[in-house]
């Protein structure tokens, strides 16, 4: 009996933020993939080692988190003023599917310098030492996000001294800028409303702000559901219960703001929306033992992704959050005291994290004009995966 060869497909391992993906440029991927469909999915999930029953994606490149399940397709600009696409699939540990639906704003820092390393900037635009501007087309949700990408001789510096709290190790900063950031095409509030009623049957009603912006994300009071605000992931990760309740809630928050029509559909849609709770701040010890005070921040923030509280906090909803509390009345904006604000820092589990966001009101409707944040991004390996030559 013969099998298939393995074949080899260009790729670079890559840390952006809090998360680390797969990047292939669309060129190199074989021709069956180079559009979207069937074989693409495919190969990603073979790339990255799912669907795993385990769990544990030990026949791939993922670790087995929504923070690592993750793959990014760059590509010639389709936009004029930009200088590259970049398309991020969210790849589903232990079923078989890719949800394209929405993007990842940690690994956008690594798609700034990937461009760079990539061919994509002109060599011209490229400064000897300084700052490279990229101009970033984000294909999923149809946004421009701008990322600043510091250059020594010539080249990205991915080394350096500033510190990101979930990231081990120093790195070079990257400032990143979200345009416009509510996502997709309708209202950043879909419901009208900066706080609604949500009704989730087995839950209860609970207050909501529902909010369009870096990802659709709903916000709760952490109270409202039983919690203070200060959960490291095993708090919640290790309560099947817990976990079941966010993915109700999630579900029904979806249908309220029009991204699916029934809750059945939530399942082949675990990327978007995010749920996530907040709390005025208190004492409590981050995941590294560092002591986080109230002094220290204006809210805590906990949110989930892809069924599972985050270590961190994804950069898209660092944007919500951003977003959110620059707008009177939401419960991100009452958590951290209220009022006009331009910036928030925020207490997650793994330490705090600073956003600026700028918020107006038009014609009656909330609108974002941008959103910024520092990351940093470095490359951790580069050459080829390989997968069996009938993955696709």
């Amino acid at each position: 009996m013969s099998f298939p060869k393995q074949i080899k497909v260009p790729a670079t391992y890559m840390r952006g933020g809090t998360s680390k993906g797969v990047f292939f440029r669309l060129q190199d991927l074989p021709e069956p993939c180079q559009v979207p469909g069937e074989a693409r999915d495919k190969l990603l999930l073979r790339v990255i080692g799912s669907p795993d029953p385990y769990q544990k994606q030990i026949d791939g490149l993922g670790n087995a988190t929504s923070s690592t399940s993750k793959s990014v397709i760059l590509a010639e600009p389709t936009q004029p003023d930009h200088d590259v696409d970049y398309l991020f699939g969210q790849v589903s540990i232990d079923k078989p599917f890719v949800d394209w639906s929405g993007n990842c704003g940690n690994l956008t820092a690594a798609v700034g310098a990937f461009a760079i390393h990539g061919g994509f900037v002109p060599k011209e635009r490229i400064p000897e030492n300084g700052v490279c501007t990229v101009r970033i087309w984000q294909a999923n949700i149809k946004k421009t996000i701008v990322a600043h990408v510091p250059i020594t001789d010539g080249e990205v510096q991915e080394t350096g001294d500033f510190e990101l709290d979930g990231v081990t190790f120093p790195a070079a900063e990257i400032e990143v800028e979200f345009m416009d950031p509510a996502d997709g095409d309708g209202a950043m509030f879909p419901t009208g409303n900066v706080v609604d009623d949500l009704e989730v049957p087995g839950v209860g009603t609970l207050k909501a702000s529902i909010i369009n912006a870096g990802i659709p994300t709903i916000f709760l009071n952490a109270e409202d559901i039983g919690y203070k605000g200060t959960e490291l992931q095993e708090d919640i990760n290790s309560d099947p219960k817990a976990l079941e309740m966010f993915e109700t809630i999630r579900a029904h928050g979806a249908v309220k703001m029009g991204l699916i029509k029934d809750i059945s559909e939530a399942a082949n849609r675990q990327h978007t929306p995010k749920v996530a709770f907040v709390a005025k701040p208190v004492e409590y010890v981050a995941s590294s033992g560092k002591t986080i005070t109230p002094d220290d921040v204006d809210v805590l923030v906990r949110a989930l992704s892809m069924g599972k509280l985050h270590h961190a906090m994804m950069g898209t909803a660092a944007v919500a959050i951003a977003t959110a509390s620059a707008v009177p009345g939401t419960l991100v904006n009452l958590a951290a005291g209220g009022g006009e604000r331009k910036h928030v820092t925020f207490g997650h589990p793994s330490g705090t994290l600073r956003v600026g966001a700028e918020a107006s009101q038009v014609n009656g409707e909330w609108t974002a004009t941008k959103a910024i944040m520092s990351r940093s991004a470095r490359i951790i390996m580069e050459g080829n995966v390989r997968v069996p030559g009938d993955t696709f």
